[in-house]
């Protein structure tokens, strides 16, 4: 794992201290010296640092080929490297080393970048530059794994792992994206591919790009599509989702340091620790709640006879390393399970640099509660299924009637088994769960907004074009593939890249690969989510492997104490110091956003997800936007735990 910073601009004489300097803003991502480096020339500068993972010795970046025409830059893992590369061998190409990277360079003189594209499997965004065309190629996974964004304004295109690193550019503009406030304040993370940094934008996830001549050309090369396969029978189903889970495992494994694996109580991270069965693997406790899933993944480590390693956190030291996370990051995030994650990085990284995790699962199998389980009543149940199987024409009707009635039990359940995703889905900013409150509506987002952060954007509006894409499959499996492109991309991924690489952590995710979604894309939705529950044949299949019990077990995600946590005095207070900052106001209508944190603080309302994504927003927005250069000083440093191997020699 690797961070990667490249630019194009005729402007800039000194390109060489232009992309040092931008590589160190980056460093955290590749902490091993020998293996970093960079190329310039009157056009173009390309910078690299290493994290080594795979041929520790002979992994040092760019990588050229035969007569150094080309080169390469690359963050990920290629886990299909070995036969690719036989596959390059037997075509003439001679390898200088043992890496994954390699086959990327060969495989573009061979393939193109479509043809490799095609072939490869992994997590990566990689840079080549064709110094005879004078053309710069790169690439983002499948998914969107591996972060990459861009610039691009007049002669000036900057592209690279993290957008700290290009404000050390000297033609790079620093500026707020002011439409992209609200979509954050609605989602707890910005969903516009245009980032909050004016001008940057996020790369998509399963697209190439080509920029020569001032131009940048995308090419899509993959996309989830649902070819649903009704002829196997749920046996086939089970034993299938095991072999390419356990396959996708093995190839996960494959690595030249120690691999580790994240470890909760739920399905997921069982699922994939039962298959890897590492020495060590990791958890992460609240000192005040408001779950104990340390000791539940801890009976599993001993059943398996796996080194368990746990931290339990305290709020006190959560405040105090929340700037740094928000500041690593790059744009706001205000899921409460950045914070756990930070800590569970953290451990693992004192004795592993690489770890599995079980991100994905509910995307791909059908396991959030907002895809139709939102009662456990087995009546409610019925009537809605008998609701959803009637003609769309009755449904629609049914929908209109039932979206006007007053709320009963089961009222949530049988209007969203009757209308349709487009009308009503908007992921994880609403839970349909009275103990779990909204982040804002579009109408609260203004409210608490100055005229100039206000717009007419819902969330609902930022899901449409995609909604268009899958408006054939089944509901189901349109709300999966909302998930997949918004909360997954925007959220998930980036934090859990961006947390795990601030610790110099190699973070796998082997449900996010391309074989394991293709068969999942292709089960039927009954299969998956039905009267028993959510992920059903998942769990099946995690039982060849897990006590009944784990592979039952209901979604927690990452239970963090932040309502308890708001409603103590002292970090009430610290929240209520930076909301009474003068610049605030600027931003927020400061009465308003004092008003709701008193009133939460008070057990008025239920207002903890608003106030930690405006909390969230401001940490993130004095690091960058109020003292950038002494917020440089403080976090652009590798951890303490990675130091610690450099000295030691450990590290090089």
């Amino acid at each position: 794992m690797c961070g990667i910073i490249a630019f194009s601009d005729p402007q800039v004489e000194h390109k060489e201290e232009t992309i040092d300097s931008m590589m160190k803003l980056i460093q955290h991502r590749g902490p091993n010296i020998k293996g970093c480096g960079h190329f310039t020339d009157d056009q173009v500068a390309m910078g690299f640092v290493r994290l080594s993972v795979i041929d520790l010795k002979s992994g040092a970046q760019p990588l050229y080929n035969e007569d150094s025409s080309i080169l390469v830059t690359f963050n990920g893992e290629i886990y299909n490297y070995q036969s690719l590369r036989e596959e390059l061998l037997a075509a003439g190409h001679e390898f200088k080393t043992a890496t994954d990277t390699e086959v990327l360079l060969h495989g573009y003189e061979e393939w193109g970048m479509a043809g490799t594209l095609d072939r490869v499997r992994g997590m990566f965004a990689y840079l080549i530059y064709d110094t005879k065309k004078h053309t710069m190629y790169g690439a983002r996974d499948f998914f969107g794994i591996k972060p990459l964004y861009y610039y691009q304004q007049g002669e000036t295109f900057i592209v690279g792992s993290e957008i700290k690193s290009f404000m050390r550019h000297p033609n790079f503009k620093m500026e707020l994206n002011k439409e992209a406030v609200k979509p954050y304040l609605m989602n707890q993370y910005n969903d516009l591919s245009e980032t909050l940094f004016k001008n940057v934008y996020r790369f998509p996830a399963g697209h190439w790009f080509e920029y020569a001549n001032g131009e940048l050309t995308t090419h899509e090369y993959w996309d989830a599509h649902y070819d649903i396969d009704s002829d196997r029978t749920e046996e086939e189903v089970i034993e299938e989702i095991d072999q390419v889970v356990t396959d996708s495992v093995a190839m996960h494994n494959i690595a030249d340091v120690k691999v580790g694996s994240f470890l909760s109580e739920g399905v997921d991270s069982s699922y994939v620790t039962s298959v890897l069965k590492p020495q060590e693997v990791f958890s992460v406790n609240f000192a005040n709640g408001p779950f104990d899933e340390a000791s539940v993944a801890k009976e599993l480590a001993d059943e398996k006879g796996l080194n368990f390693n746990v931290e339990t956190v305290d709020a006190k030291e959560a405040f105090s390393d929340f700037p740094e996370m928000q500041y690593h990051l790059d744009e706001p995030d205000a899921n409460p399970s950045v914070v756990p994650l930070w800590y569970l990085c953290r451990l693992a990284r004192r004795k592993v640099t690489v770890a599995l995790s079980g991100e994905g699962a509910d995307e791909l199998f059908a396991g959030y509660v907002n895809y139709g389980m939102h009662s456990t009543n087995n009546t409610v149940k019925s009537v809605a299924q008998k609701i959803h199987h009637l003609s769309p024409k009755h449904r629609a009707s049914v929908a209109k009637l039932l979206k006007k009635l007053p709320n009963f039990p089961g009222k949530t359940q049988m209007y969203t088994w009757a209308a349709q995703p487009k009308d009503f889905y908007t992921g994880e900013s609403w839970i349909y769960d009275p103990e779990q409150p909204t982040i804002f509506t579009a109408d609260q987002a203004n409210h608490v907004l100055q005229g100039n952060f206000q717009n007419n954007l819902t969330v609902s509006s930022l899901y449409q074009d995609d909604f268009e894409k899958v408006k054939d499959v089944d509901q189901v499996k349109q709300m999966q593939y909302i998930d997949l492109h918004h909360f997954m991309f925007s959220d998930i991924l980036q934090k859990a890249d961006k947390i795990s690489m601030a610790h110099s952590l190699e973070l796998r995710v082997p449900f996010l690969d391309r074989k394991v979604a293709e068969m999942a894309n292709n089960i039927p939705t009954e299969m998956l989510l039905n009267k028993d529950g959510s992920k059903q044949a998942f769990r099946k299949a995690a039982l060849k492997h897990l006590p009944e019990d784990f592979a039952k077990r209901p979604k927690l995600g990452f239970p963090v104490p932040v309502k308890a946590w708001l409603e103590e005095p002292e970090y009430c207070d610290q929240v209520r110091a930076l909301f009474e900052e003068s610049w605030v106001n600027e931003i927020f209508i400061q009465r308003q956003i004092l008003k709701l944190l008193q009133d939460n603080f008070d057990g008025k309302v239920n207002g903890r997800r608003q106030v930690w994504t405006i909390y969230t927003f401001l940490v993130w927005y004095k690091l960058y936007f109020i003292d950038f250069e002494n917020t440089v000083q403080k976090y652009a440093h590798v951890q303490p735990e990675v130091q610690a191997l450099m000295d030691s020699g450990k590290l090089v």
